[in-house]
């Protein structure tokens, strides 16, 4: 008995003195807020697994789905219509930079990244709800595109902002022709927290 509490006793101080060590994987989840440009409301999931360089920056590759209701331009109709974007996935690669010299659990950090983005799918309705005329589902293209992050991390916590630098989107229809467009940048405020990595506090290198 005595022998284990010993072991259990020596992992937990070696996990409590390693921080942010290099070579170690995180797996990070975040939640929270999107806010288009222009007016709208969403909210965001990002799912993110890292490496870590060092005890200062990480590496990984950010699964994203951003749900967003925003204002979308239809070229042949002069009327007020709204479009309602189901779902914003993303893949991009990330890096972090920590501003903490391991003796605190609070790390505050910039990040940023390269990402594919894809607008999955657009439904147009006008704002005459006795009479309204439904477009359908529209199908808009896939965009390469950057952002841009902030936050800090307080042990395994982690809240930040980014902001996703998505370019506008054309809406096709089902023959392919460009009828419309979207524009996909967006703000998020995100709550979140990670496993794995090591802690912050009681490094000292």
């Amino acid at each position: 008995m005595k022998k284990l509490l010993g072991i259990t006793l020596l992992l937990f101080v070696c996990q409590w003195t390693i921080a942010q060590q290099a070579g170690r994987f995180r797996m990070g989840m975040d939640l929270g807020a999107a806010i288009p440009k222009g007016g709208g409301i969403g909210a965001l999931v990002n799912l993110e697994p890292k490496i870590n360089l060092n005890n200062k920056m990480n590496v990984g590759i950010r699964f994203g789905v951003a749900g967003l209701a925003k204002d979308v331009t239809y070229f042949d109709i002069t009327e007020d219509y709204e479009g309602e974007i189901s779902g914003n996935l993303s893949i991009t690669g990330t890096f972090d930079y920590y501003f903490n010299n391991g003796g605190s659990n609070v790390a505050p950090y910039l990040g940023a990244g390269f990402g594919y983005f894809a607008l999955s799918s657009i439904d147009i309705q006008n704002g005459d709800f006795d009479n309204p005329d439904n477009f359908g589902d529209l199908e808009a293209d896939f965009k390469w595109a950057p952002m841009v992050r902030a936050g800090v991390e307080l042990g395994k916590f982690r809240m930040g902002a980014e902001y996703n630098f998505v370019p506008t989107s054309n809406l096709q229809n089902s023959a392919g022709e460009v009828i419309g467009e979207a524009v996909n940048q967006y703000f998020g405020f995100t709550l979140g927290f990670y496993v794995g990595g090591g802690r912050w506090r009681g490094y000292t290198n």
